[in-house]
């Protein structure tokens, strides 16, 4: 753990985009936090992701991105990814 490093990536998707990237950066595994921005830069939401929280427990964050697509057109995904 000590020689983990953090790289950051930035994705810019259309409010339609936003859940199924989300998915697929989830799936990747190796996604340590996503960060979701609108188009003036202002963070909308911060979703930390752990070993082992998958499925019930994302529900809520699911609906909240849902409901940020459906409200803004442009958005920023920030992702912070561990490599070792």
């Amino acid at each position: 753990m000590e020689d983990e490093k953090v790289r950051t990536e930035e994705f810019q998707v259309s409010g339609e985009m936003l859940v199924a990237k989300i998915k697929e950066l989830v799936h990747e595994g190796n996604v340590r936090r996503i960060t979701i921005k609108d188009q003036q830069g202002d963070t909308l939401i911060v979703i930390p992701l752990t070993l082992g929280v998958v499925g019930a427990v994302l529900l809520p964050v699911w609906a909240a991105i849902g409901a940020i697509a459906a409200l803004v057109a442009n958005l920023t995904i920030v992702i912070e990814r561990v490599e070792d």
